[in-house]
């Protein structure tokens, strides 16, 4: 893990290889809100890891009560809803 005084106990993450469009695209959304690229993306990179994986999903809905709940079909819309919003 990569440490330096101001960001003790922070990883270094470093993506190799990103298409030039991609980051343009991802710049462009940071200055759209004010921020730094690398502000944005930990922050797309917080969303990312506080998401459920999809084994945790189905877990919670096993563990479910199905009576008066939500038909699979739309447990299933919610789920591509969530996927298409992040």
């Amino acid at each position: 893990m990569h440490m330096n005084a101001y960001y003790r106990g922070m990883a270094l993450v470093q993506v190799r290889d990103v298409p030039e469009a991609t980051v343009r695209k991802l710049r462009a959304r940071a200055a759209e809100r004010g921020l730094t690229l690398a502000a944005y993306l930990r922050g797309e990179l917080d969303q990312l890891a506080n998401r459920p994986s999809n084994a945790e999903v189905v877990e919670r809905l096993t563990r479910r009560d199905r009576h008066g709940g939500p038909t699979l079909a739309e447990t299933v819309a919610e789920i591509r809803a969530t996927r298409q919003a992040s």
